[in-house]
Parts: C-alpha cells; structure tokens; sequence
C-alpha cells in the first residue's frame, strides 16, 4: 500500500508550506542564471503596493526581499529558488512619479522582454492595494497578460487596513477595472498574514494543476 495522496485528498488535506527560501540573482535584463529552467511565479504591482512585505511574509524571512520606506527601488528582477521546487521572481515595481520617463520606458521594457522570453512562467500574481481603485499602470498591465494570454490571479494587499466586513465594498472597484470576479481576489496582509493561506493554496495549484 502506498502513501501518494489521491488529487481529491491532496485538495482537501494538503497545504503547501514554503520549507527553503533563498535570494538567487538581479538582473537588469532576463538571461540565464543558476537554475534556470524551473518553472515561475512572478509577482507585479506597482512600486509601493507591498510586493517585497507579501514575499518575506509568503516565506516567513523578513529580510529574504529588501523592503524600503522609498517607492521605487525594486528596479531589477530579483529571482527568488522556493522549496528548491519553482523560482518566485519579483519585478520592479511601475508607476512611481519621481522617476523620470526614460527610466519609466527601460523599466517597462525589462518587464515585456521578460514576458516574451520566461518561458519557464506559469503565472503573475498582480498586486493592487485594496484601498485604492487600480491606477492606469494597473489597467496596463492587467490588459497586457491578457493580450498575451498569460494566466494571472489578483492579490489585493494591505487587507489589514479594512475590516473584514468592508472588503467586499473596496473590492468592486477592483473587480470592474481589473475584470475579475470578487471570488477571484485574494485578500493579503503581511502584517497579520490575511490570505497566506490562500495564496499557498494558489501556488500549489498552479504548480501541480493535474493534483489540485
């Protein structure tokens, strides 16, 4: 008699944790590095909208990804190995105002080259603050992965600043602008963990799509 859980009981018993975590490389322009060819998460959201708070929350590190009281210093892809299983890739944060448009259009071009050319990606998670309607960078984004079919899931941060009770009504703007359903969201906080659980539960699935 064997051990290996059955789809059914993996959904139903099963919860991902994150064992191993560890920086592995920036860089200015998507290429080769080590280990390259596991598959990918990245995670997109403008530059203060929490990205590097949900990934040391995600992995239980609190220095894993730097963290600033200043917008905008993620300006490279900084690639994360997870479990030794998937590589989690942060991209620099868009829609900061202090930046200048030169430097806004090589951000944007880091990004679409590294849409075109990970052909390890399986999904986005796209972060958007929940307190706030999705900006036009948002829309932009929201309709490029569309464009180019790249499957997505909506992470709507800083749930901890709305009671539980008020969230649906921050989530409608939300789900108009974006196209989303509200059942779609997940509500995340890496200040209390709201929707960690939920978001492990995500990436499990994308990462075992015939167990989930």
């Amino acid at each position: 008699m064997h051990n290996e859980l059955t789809g059914w009981e993996r959904s139903v018993n099963y919860m991902m944790e994150i064992k191993s975590a560890e920086f592995v490389t920036s860089m200015a322009d998507y290429g080769p590095f080590t280990g390259k060819g596991l598959p990918q998460i990245a995670v997109a959201g403008k530059s203060n909208v929490g990205k590097s708070t949900l990934i040391n929350r995600l992995c239980r590190r609190n220095k894993l990804a730097r963290t600033s009281s200043t917008p905008g210093k993620t300006r490279l892809l900084n690639v994360f190995l997870l479990n030794n299983e998937f590589h989690l890739v942060d991209l620099p944060g868009y829609g900061f105002a202090k930046v200048d448009k030169k430097e806004k259009q090589r951000w944007g071009q880091m990004m679409q080259d590294y849409f075109e050319k990970a052909d390890e990606l399986l999904h986005v998670l796209c972060l958007v603050d929940i307190r706030h309607e999705p900006t036009e960078d948002d829309k932009q984004m929201n309709r490029f992965l569309r464009e180019m079919d790249i499957p997505f899931s909506v992470i709507a941060t800083k749930a901890d600043k709305i009671s539980r009770g008020a969230r649906s009504k921050y989530l409608a703007p939300i789900c108009r602008a974006l196209s989303v359903q509200p059942w779609e969201i997940i509500c995340f906080s890496g200040e209390d963990g709201t929707g960690r659980d939920d978001l492990l539960k995500l990436m499990d699935d994308i990462l075992h799509p015939a167990e989930s």
